[in-house]
């Protein structure tokens, strides 16, 4: 029973975040239950957020559909397991220790237990050990984290804080090593002496799934070979051609292939070969094939089983030594050069020879980048670390396709991206990163008696978690590191995708805890952006069907892009999301946000809008009004059965198929049409079903009509409350809290509350507009009296909602008459 006392005299959205979190935490509202049935457990694999500064509202947006989610799914029953994550490892941690810290890594310098960095950063960075460096990002990575745990809990996300972790402490190291060697074990993990993808800016290798491509200007360059011409975009190369190649049914060709030709300037014979991927419409038809330019080029090479001519360096620049094959005379021009200095010189070479066909012609085209780099990558050879992906193993790739079909995908349209990009695939996953602070490849390797590794043979450890540049392998003394004879640790670290592959193994405790594990393994849903399907989605399947032989959850649903209004993703890297989610939550309130959240489709992109923030806000202010209004008659109970009046009755009728449809809607994770289907229903019951009882609800009218109002409006009341709480944790806990006991989030969500003709309401509330528009076209009061109301309609329906209309609209004289469609004349 509503107790009066209980209600604001002035209710305000103001201070309700600080409040009901204080108590949500206290009172420990959203812990997992470890006694819970599996059957029960909704498990959720909640993306962690990389640590590299503040958060914006994109996360914002993402995060809050997902939290909408959980909480149905906690008042639905299912007991709900939502952990959160930092993802602290990696590049952007890295720059952003580096440019806060004015410090440089140099794994070579050892370690100063006393360092501190400089007060004041000077432009140039001053170089500190690896160890050094580990420390300085943990210490910014906790700073971060604790505003990323502030802005996660005033939004209310209803996290189960208790299984916080992050991507470089003891358990996702653990575990990112230990499914290292179990992938070794079974062969899926290897090392790999070949071309790799690699950032000049960072100084790593990087994936196929981290690349974009990014317009930029360049030149094609017609040089002559012999007889033949080829048009290519990277002149610079050259030294590292080692074939031609030309479509197998280029006419023009054929009577060449297994020929040969030699290269301008550096006087290399090379063959001429067929193959499918040269395309005859594109330039002369004629490519050069170096090593490596391309991610083509590296297929040319595997395929035609070219040899190897190495001019990019790790640098940047051209090596200092020629490539074999090329004389040390000719190369030396460009000997040590960048890539830049290296075309220019080539240019002016072939100009000078008469080996360039007229000048350079200028284009704008697509270069790959590290999504994360500002120079192009270029592909060097290097000794990496990969995980077998489907790429060059035809039963894996199927294997691949066939999860990708077995997930329920929501939207189901964005499986298609997942298939592009397992079918798309050209080479293995590389793992592993010439960086510093990230999870260290698990192994050690024996030193010959000239001190080389023996990389065939690795020393496995005993125990995880583990540092090989710091830990010994069993036999061993730290004085063995380096030497003849001794040992030495990979020096490697893994890629950030890499451990977050296993966020799923990671939060459920799957070596530490397996009966956690066991409890929420396979879990339930993936939320997640839908760029980062080729990276996330896909290895964090590939992992789990490696390791448990299962998909890693149920469902992925994606979510889409916050836009800026030059409709570009919300970005730190472009510099568009310079807005803070605490500024707009101060303004606004949480829930005002979360409703712009909750209305956007899944998978969607949606623009920046502060005009829905108002809109959301507008929406709390009435919720809290109308259930002041409501719970003011103090007795009234939500009990259907004192329901008994047609009007009364049609109004749960209608609340019953908005909480059928809501409800379906949920399960489908289509909240934006919950959310669209709950505010439709309270909006029409504050502006039109409370203005029709009104006059019953105060008292005028016989007792029984009375209770009737009282408890229709109670009941809805009660059922609003319930679904907009996903959506409006704040606000639907404030009102809650005014009448009944618990949090509205452990309440059960609503069920229809009965079957019922919603035609009386309907019928009632379009009299009552035509009332309400003539009144306001005659510019008077809603309260003006109606001299006389002619209604044609449905006269049997039209009799029953006859008082409530006569008091809702001030009516002293009535005519009724039979119609098919309904019609009102009203005078005033």
């Amino acid at each position: 029973m509503p107790d009066t006392h209980r209600i604001p005299q002035r209710p305000s959205l103001d201070g309700l975040e600080e409040k009901w979190a204080r108590v949500w935490e206290v009172q420990r509202i959203y812990e997992f239950d470890r006694g819970a049935d599996k059957a029960n457990v909704f498990a959720i694999d909640t993306p962690p957020p990389t640590v590299s500064g503040a958060l914006h509202i994109g996360h914002v947006f993402s995060y809050t559909q997902t939290d909408i989610v959980a909480r149905y799914q906690r008042m639905r029953g299912r007991d709900v397991f939502y952990p959160m994550g930092w993802d602290d490892n990696g590049l952007p941690t890295e720059r952003r220790v580096q440019l806060t810290f004015g410090v440089q890594c140099d794994p070579t310098l050892p370690y100063d237990p006393d360092f501190e960095p400089p007060a004041r950063p000077g432009k140039e960075r001053v170089h500190i050990s690896r160890r050094n460096f580990v420390e300085l990002c943990q210490r910014q990575t906790a700073m971060d984290e604790r505003s990323y745990e502030h802005l996660w809990k005033l939004l209310g996300l209803s996290v189960d804080w208790s299984h916080l972790y992050t991507t470089i402490g003891d358990r996702a190291r653990a575990t990112a090593q230990r499914g290292f060697l179990n992938s070794l074990g079974r062969g899926e993990a290897y090392a790999l002496d070949g071309p790799t993808l690699w950032d000049v800016s960072f100084g790593t290798a990087v994936a196929q799934a981290e690349l974009e491509d990014r317009e930029r200007p360049g030149a094609y360059h017609r040089i002559k070979f012999g007889e033949f011409f080829v048009e290519t975009t990277r002149p610079e190369l050259l030294p590292a051609c080692v074939a031609l190649v030309a479509h197998p049914e280029d006419n023009r060709f054929k009577a060449h292939f297994g020929g040969t030709v030699r290269t301008p300037l550096f006087n290399v014979e090379v063959p001429l070969l067929p193959h499918r991927l040269a395309d005859p419409d594109k330039g002369s038809g004629l490519v050069m094939v170096c090593t490596f330019g391309d991610l083509t080029d590296v297929i040319w090479w595997r395929e035609l089983d070219l040899p190897t001519r190495t001019v990019m360096q790790r640098n940047g620049r051209l090596g200092l030594q020629p490539p074999d094959g090329v004389d040390e005379d000719l190369y030396a021009p460009v000997a040590g050069l960048t890539v830049n200095q290296a075309r220019e010189k080539i240019v002016a070479l072939l100009r000078a020879s008469g080996e360039l066909d007229g000048e350079p012609r200028p284009i704008t085209h697509a270069v790959k980048f590290y999504e994360k780099g500002d120079r192009p990558v270029e592909i060097v050879a290097t000794r990496q670390w990969y995980i077998r992906n489907g790429a060059r193993t035809p039963e894996l790739r199927a294997a691949m396709l066939e999860r990708g079909r077995e997930l329920e995908w929501e939207p189901q349209h964005m499986r298609s991206r997942y298939e592009h990009w397992v079918e798309g695939l050209t080479g293995d996953w590389v793992i592993s990163r010439q960086r510093f602070f990230g999870v260290p490849i698990p192994l050690w390797y024996r030193l010959d008696a000239d001190a080389n590794p023996i990389y065939d043979d690795p020393i496995v450890p005993d125990s995880l978690p583990m540092d090989p540049s710091s830990d010994t392998p069993a036999g061993f003394e730290e004085i063995d590191r380096g030497q003849p004879g001794g040992f030495i640790g990979d020096p490697d670290v893994m890629d950030t995708w890499a451990t977050s592959s296993l966020t799923p193994q990671i939060a459920g405790g799957w070596l530490d805890d397996p009966e956690l594990f066991d409890l929420v393994f396979p879990m339930a849903m993936r939320p997640q952006a839908h760029e980062i399907i080729r990276t996330w989605l896909f290895t964090t399947v590939l992992r789990a069907h490696f390791e448990h032989g299962v998909l890693p959850w149920k469902h992925a649903a994606i979510a889409g892009w916050i836009l800026d209004p030059d409709r570009k993703k919300l970005s730190k890297s472009k510099d568009n999301a310079k807005d803070s989610p605490e500024d707009f939550v101060g303004q606004y309130g949480a829930d005002a946000i979360r409703y712009w959240a909750g209305s956007a489709r899944r998978g969607v992109d949606t623009a920046l809008d502060v005009n829905q923030f108002k809109v959301g806000r507008r929406l709390a202010v009435k919720l809290l009004n109308a259930s002041r209004f409501v719970l003011s008659f103090g007795g009234a109970e939500p009990d259907p059965a004192k329901v008994t009046e047609p009007v009364d009755r049609a109004l749960l009728g209608a609340l019953s198929t908005v909480v059928a449809e809501a409800t379906a809607a949920l399960e489908a994770f289509d909240y934006a049409r919950a959310l669209e289907l709950s505010e439709q229903f309270f909006w029409t019951f504050c502006d039109d079903y409370v203005e029709l009882v009104k006059a019953r609800a105060y008292g005028e009218a016989e007792p029984s009509e009375v209770d009737s109002a009282r408890a229709a409006l109670a009941v809805a009341l009660s059922a609003v409350q319930r679904l907009f709480a996903p959506f409006l944790p704040y606000v639907a806990e404030e009102v809650w809290s005014w009448w009944q006991a618990g949090s509205v989030h452990r309440a059960p969500w609503p069920q229809p509350p009965m079957p019922a003709d919603t035609a009386p309401f309907v019928v009632a509330a379009e009299v009552l507009g035509a009332i309400r528009r003539a009144k306001s076209g005659a510019q008077q009061s809603m309260k003006a009296e109606v001299t006389r109301l002619e209604v044609a309609g449905p006269v049997g329906t039209l009799h029953m909602v006859k008082a409530d209309l006569t008091a809702a609209g001030n009516v002293r004289d009535w005519a009724i008459s039979e119609a098919e469609e309904l019609s009102a004349t009203v005078s005033l």
